[in-house]
């Protein structure tokens, strides 16, 4: 075990010296004139995307459900500097949206360099014995798996000819389960196995097309602290800002890095998954607050 524990604790070293070394490599002048796509685009993490590649004069294309949010953030990446920036108002969920999107991206980009899937749907923290928890993992897997799928086969083409890149924007519940979570994990899970299998056949079809999976850890976005505040008994869990995971999507997507933890903190989860699971199970459960981990299993029976 104690040798175990040293190779991890040299593998996370190692890694922070790559993460140094790889956004010290970031060029800025790269980006200038990107045709990227950014979808869940609207607040959040994918809001702070849509800016960072604004200030490096990028070419725009965003999306979310939400139209008022939308006018918001392409007025903003205006002032920032996009050389061209637009919206489109889409449903994930549609399966017809998500052919839309990339159509639209064609005929107003004429191409595509960078597709950022980042869009998600929240599920409810419920037990899963609840009769709607299966409605729920419909819904779940649609939007959270199944369109990412579609975004990228549907952007192929696109992405081949231009030597472009996939950022998947994932999650460490794509490594480890939580409790009232299992729909989120399963397409978070299923979102890992598919986009690294798909890295492999571009590889085979000679297709130089990077796909970058980037696991996030705690990211202080309202929707998690809505989730922490009300469940979790730890102080000081979400430290990172959307801005600044934002932007090592960015640089990581540019770069074309093949996955990235961020925080760093996220290697913990990967790594003592595997050498002590237990240790992470008994973590992981007494990060929330037993009164409304008591209240959610009552209502949920």
């Amino acid at each position: 075990m104690l040798i175990e524990c040293a190779i991890l604790v040299l593998v996370m070293a190692l890694c922070f010296r790559y993460y140094s070394r790889t956004v010290d490599n970031f060029n800025e002048a790269a980006i200038k004139g990107k045709r990227v796509v950014v979808t869940g685009a609207s607040s959040g993490i994918g809001e702070q995307i849509a800016y960072h590649y604004a200030r490096r004069g990028a070419r725009l294309l965003i999306t979310s459900r939400t139209e008022a949010n939308l006018e918001r953030v392409v007025s903003l990446c205006k002032q920032l500097g996009a050389q061209d920036v637009s919206y489109i108002p889409l449903d994930m969920g549609n399966p017809i949206h998500t052919k839309n999107l990339i159509d639209e991206a064609k005929l107003r980009l004429g191409g595509l360099d960078h597709l950022i899937l980042n869009h998600i749907m929240h599920t409810p923290m419920e037990l899963w014995n609840v009769p709607e928890m299966e409605k729920n993992l419909a819904q779940s897997i649609e939007v959270n798996f199944n369109s990412y799928v579609r975004l990228a086969t549907y952007s192929t083409a696109m992405l081949a000819e231009s030597q472009g890149s996939i950022a998947v924007v994932s999650s460490v519940l794509g490594l480890i389960s939580m409790p009232f979570s299992g729909t989120y994990c399963a397409a978070k899970f299923a979102v890992h196995g598919f986009f690294d299998s798909l890295r492999l056949e571009f590889e085979l079809q000679r297709l130089n097309v990077s796909v970058g999976i980037f696991v996030l850890g705690q990211i202080n976005t309202s929707a998690a602290k809505d989730v922490a505040n009300r469940l979790m008994d730890v102080d000081n869990l979400y430290l990172t800002s959307a801005e600044d995971a934002a932007y090592r999507i960015m640089t990581g997507t540019t770069n074309r890095e093949r996955r990235v933890y961020y925080p760093l903190s996220a290697h913990f989860y990967r790594g003592w998954r595997d050498v002590l699971p237990g240790v992470v199970d008994r973590l992981v459960m007494r990060m929330y607050n037993e009164d409304e981990l008591a209240e959610v299993m009552k209502k949920s029976s």
